[in-house]
């Protein structure tokens, strides 16, 4: 797949917003969840993946839920520390991520996969971030 580099990010304290994208500092070893409102298609019709950019990094794969069933499939390297969930009635996914570290400061992108056309779209929801020491 070819992921649009936009941007969501989280950080790991209070929350502000960078470039257009909203920014949450927290600590090491919180919890956070991020939501995704999904908006011009029917939601259960897709694959919804969760994917994330490090400072400096590539595209990190998460996971995939499809859509309507909550059923997801996650990055085995990181099925342990994510959860992903929806919410079909609101139209909106969520990332759950568990037991955060200085490593997960990143940009998290939720994206769009269809079954039918195989075009994807990517729309920033958040960057986490650590506090500076």
């Amino acid at each position: 797949y070819i992921w649009s580099n936009l941007g969501l990010s989280v950080l790991l304290r209070d929350t502000m917003v960078v470039s257009g994208i909203r920014t949450r500092i927290k600590r090491p070893g919180e919890t956070v969840k991020i939501s995704c409102k999904v908006s011009g298609f029917d939601m259960t019709s897709s694959y919804m993946h969760w994917i994330r950019q490090k400072p400096g990094k590539p595209l990190e794969w998460i996971g995939r839920m499809d859509a309507g069933s909550n059923s997801a499939t996650y990055a085995e390297s990181l099925k342990d520390q994510f959860i992903m969930t929806e919410d079909v009635s609101l139209s909106t996914q969520y990332l759950q991520a568990k037991s955060l570290r200085a490593e997960d400061t990143a940009v998290y992108y939720c994206a769009q996969e269809t079954e039918a056309q195989y075009e994807n779209s990517c729309a920033p929801q958040e960057r986490l971030q650590f506090p500076a020491n």
